[in-house]
C-alpha cells in the first residue's frame, strides 16, 4: 500500500438491515486531489467516519497511512487535517482562541521529539503563527469574536483557517465550502492548490460540481453505497457524450439513425444533439457532405457524468 495517503477494499457498513456501504473500493494518491461526490445519503460521509476511525466499518479494509483506520486511530488522527460540512465550535470560546486549540492539538506531534513543552511550543508557533496570521486575512475572519456570534460561513471559515494552518500530510474535506460565499470559495480553492502544491493528499467530498472539475486529480461517483465510477476527469469524460452544435447549407437527413447520436433538436439556423465521444468522427464526416457552415463542440463535465448516474 505505499504510495497510498488511504485506500479502502471492499469496504461495507451496515446499519442494521440498512447496507449504507456496499463494497467501495478506492485510493488515494500521495499528492493527490480526490474528489468524492454524491447527493445525500449515497455514503459519502460514513465513508468519511470509517476513515476518521468513528464507525468501524462492517466488513473490509479501510487504511489510511498504511494504518487501520479504526485500530491505528490515534496514530492516524495525528497526520490528518478533517474538516465537517456543518461545524460546531464551543460558545464562549472566540474564533482566535478555537484556531489556536485545533493547531496546538496537531502540533501535538512533536511534542514527543522534543525535550520539553516550551520547545514544543516553539515548534508549533514557528510553523503556524504566520500561516494562521495570513490565513485569517485571506478568509477575512475576526478571530476576536465569540463563536456564538458567527454565521454558518463564519464558522466554517474557524474550520478551514485551523485545518490549513497545521501541518497535515492528508486533509479529509467533507462538504468544506458549505455557507461561503463565492470569494470565499475561491479563496478555498486557492489554499487548497498551496497544499497540493506542498504535496499533501486531500480527500474532498463535494456537492459542488464545478469545484471538484476545478480542483481534483481524479474523482470517484458513489450512489446508493456503491462507487460506480472512479477514474481521472479525462477517463470519466470518455464515458460521457458532447454536445454540439452544427449549422449547414443543407438540411441533415436521417441523423437519428447515425450510431451514437441521441437527443435531436432542430433550430431555426440548425441542429443541436449529442453525441457519445468515441463516435465523433464518424458523426462529422457523415454531415459534412450536407456543407459545414458553422460547427461547435462542448466536452462534456462533470456535471453531465454526475447526472447520468442519477436521473432516473
Amino acid at each position: 500500500m505505499a504510495g497510498f495517503s488511504l485506500e479502502t477494499e471492499n469496504l461495507t457498513k451496515k446499519f442494521g438491515a440498512v447496507t449504507a456501504l456496499d463494497g467501495v473500493s478506492l485510493r488515494v494518491n500521495e499528492g493527490e486531489v480526490f474528489g468524492y461526490i454524491g447527493p445525500n445519503g449515497s455514503g459519502k460521509t460514513t465513508t468519511i467516519r470509517v476513515l476518521l476511525g468513528i464507525l468501524r466499518a462492517t466488513g473490509g479494509e479501510a487504511r489510511v497511512f498504511g494504518m487501520d483506520a479504526w485500530s491505528d486511530a490515534v496514530a492516524i488522527h495525528r497526520r490528518i487535517a478533517y474538516v465537517p460540512g456543518d461545524v460546531s465550535l464551543w460558545p464562549n470560546l472566540t474564533g482566535g482562541e478555537v484556531i489556536d486549540l485545533f493547531v496546538s492539538l496537531a502540533a501535538a506531534k512533536d511534542l514527543a521529539a522534543a525535550k520539553s513543552l516550551a520547545s514544543a511550543k516553539s515548534l508549533r508557533d514557528k510553523h503556524a503563527k504566520e500561516r494562521r496570521e495570513k490565513l485569517l486575512r485571506m478568509f477575512d475572519l475576526d478571530p476576536s469574536k465569540k463563536c456564538r456570534t458567527y454565521s454558518k460561513g463564519n464558522r466554517q471559515k474557524v474550520a478551514l483557517v485551523a485545518a490549513f494552518a497545521s501541518d497535515a500530510d492528508l486533509y479529509i474535506l467533507d462538504e468544506p465550502t458549505s455557507g461561503l460565499d463565492p470569494l470565499m470559495e475561491q479563496v478555498f480553492q486557492q489554499c487548497l492548490r498551496e497544499q497540493k502544491s506542498a504535496g499533501k493528499s486531500i480527500f474532498l467530498s463535494s456537492h459542488i460540481l464545478s469545484e471538484v472539475e476545478r480542483l481534483c486529480d481524479r474523482v470517484g461517483i458513489i450512489r446508493e453505497g456503491k462507487l460506480v465510477e472512479t477514474g481521472t476527469l479525462s477517463e470519466l469524460r470518455h464515458l460521457t457524450r458532447v454536445s454540439v452544435t452544427v449549422i449547414t447549407d443543407k438540411p441533415v437527413e436521417n441523423l437519428n439513425a447515425v450510431k451514437g447520436v441521441h437527443n435531436i433538436e432542430q433550430r431555426q439556423d440548425g441542429l443541436t444533439f449529442q453525441v457519445d465521444a468515441g463516435e465523433i468522427g464518424p458523426v462529422v464526416s457523415y454531415i459534412a457532405p450536407y456543407g459545414i457552415k458553422k460547427l461547435e463542440s462542448a466536452p462534456p463535465t462533470l456535471e453531465d457524468l454526475f447526472m447520468r448516474h442519477y436521473s432516473g
